[in-house]
């Protein structure tokens, strides 16, 4: 029930790259994944009370009608695409069309009553779209470093070699430009001092977390840990007790709070002395290299 003690009409969107199939009232709307068609959209909304859009998340594609819709203060909840999949499949639903995923959005909304993601502002957006930048060309020069080092031919070795520096090129603009853009907004400072303080933390993992979870200082401990990917679940069954591991996350964070880690128990005084030195010393002199992430 909505605040006004009406009942609240979830509606289901679903977004791909050109259409918006949407699923509002029982019916079905084909729109577009354009302007035109998100004018469409909040006409339709629009013309019922207490309506509250799900959607998922699609790699990006959902971000412009997300940003129409609050921008008309129409309440629109961002999903992991996961959970809706299987909500699906425990409702016995196993083919998969645009159509029937909005469908299955809508009593998904209703079941679950999704929190409503709130609008970003424009500095932690920018941030965010710069951080996932650095992360793509750190990535591609990974995957073209790990390339190059089977190339065995002379000539597929000159090749490589200007293509790495190519590629190595803008990571540090991209690093001096977060850094500026962070000094330059007075919230994202003094939480990035704050991070800074933690040992093992440094600018790139203080970036990293403040671009990836915007959440952070509303959010209890255990949905903290969740949402960083460092959680350990449970594996138990009658009398065995399974290994904790940890599952799900957003991966870029866990991946900068796993260097950090490796920093600070390497070079941390307290917790050398606390936790002893890591155990990889013995046969590996550094930590195994994330993709996703640089020196803390």
């Amino acid at each position: 029930m909505s605040p006004n003690n009406h009942p609240i009409l979830y509606a289901g969107l679903d977004v791909a790259k050109r259409s918006l199939p949407l699923h509002l009232a029982g019916r079905f709307y084909h729109l577009s994944n354009h302007a035109k068609g998100h004018a469409q959209l909040l006409k339709r909304v629009r013309s019922l009370s207490e309506v509250h859009v799900v959607c998922e998340a699609t790699g990006g594609y959902e971000q412009p009608v997300v940003r129409a819709l609050q921008a008309a203060n129409i309440p629109v909840s961002i999903v992991e695409a996961g959970r809706v999949r299987y909500f699906a499949r425990a409702q016995g639903r196993r083919a998969k069309t645009d159509p029937m995923d909005a469908a299955v959005l809508t009593p998904y909304g209703g079941t679950f009553h999704p929190r409503v993601t709130p609008p970003t502002s424009p500095q932690p957006q920018r941030l965010a779209d710069w951080s996932q930048r650095r992360r793509q060309r750190i990535h591609t020069l990974t995957v073209e470093t790990n390339r190059a080092e089977h190339h065995a031919d002379a000539f597929c070795q000159r090749q490589a070699r200007p293509l790495r520096r190519l590629l190595a090129k803008p990571i540090e603009p991209c690093n001096q430009a977060i850094t500026q853009l962070i000094a330059a907004d007075v919230v994202l400072a003094h939480k990035a001092r704050r991070l800074d303080a933690i040992p093992g933390v440094g600018p790139v993992v203080a970036a990293t977390v403040l671009a990836e979870m915007p959440e952070r200082g509303s959010l209890n401990r255990q949905t903290a840990a969740a949402l960083a990917g460092v959680a350990p679940y449970h594996r138990d069954s009658g009398a065995q007790n399974g290994i904790r591991r940890i599952s799900g996350g957003r991966r870029p964070v866990r991946c900068a709070l796993y260097m950090a880690t490796w920093s600070a128990i390497r070079h941390d005084r307290i917790l050398i002395s606390a936790c002893g030195p890591p155990e990889r010393d013995r046969s590996s002199p550094s930590p195994p290299v994330c993709a996703n992430s640089s020196s803390s």
